[in-house]
């Protein structure tokens, strides 16, 4: 297994340690980030790949099905896929919670998916959690942990 170490803690860990109470805010920080975390859907869903990679940091972190993948991987393995799925079944987003500390900021989410892809039918719940960081350009998008699994169906 490789490993790559970073400078200092992970920013995850930063993130989930890091005090809301001494949070330093701009009023208008937590609509920024959850713009942000929009922006990147609503890239996939428009088949946008340009908008949708230049929302992740160049060091992002993606977590889904069990796996990790670097920005090349992502580009490379799913990227496309998740454009197609976002253009062909529709999803409904609950709403987005944002907490930030800093120049740190973590958005949780849940939601559903109904349709078809690739000719199977996709009934699905599933969650997200995506951790972001300032930067003077805006909300960079670090890591992303996505998971799913099938709607219980009713006995």
């Amino acid at each position: 297994m490789r490993t790559r170490r970073l400078p200092g803690p992970p920013l995850l860990l930063l993130a989930l340690l890091a005090p809301a109470a001494s949070a330093q805010t701009v009023p208008d920080d937590s609509a920024a980030v959850a713009r942000a975390v929009a922006g990147f859907h609503e890239a996939l869903a428009r088949g946008d790949s340009t908008a949708a990679l230049r929302s992740l940091a160049p060091d992002v972190v993606i977590l889904e099905a069990g796996g990790r993948e670097n920005l090349a991987e992502y580009r490379a393995h799913h990227l496309a896929a998740d454009m197609e799925f976002a253009r062909a079944v529709p999803g409904r987003r609950g709403p987005v919670r944002v907490t930030v500390a800093g120049d740190v900021a973590w958005a949780v989410s849940t939601g559903e998916s109904r349709g078809t892809f690739r000719g199977r039918t996709v009934d699905s719940i599933g969650a997200e959690l995506m951790v972001l960081t300032r930067a003077s350009s805006g909300w960079t998008i670090r890591a992303i942990h996505w998971s799913s699994r099938s709607r219980p169906r009713p006995e």
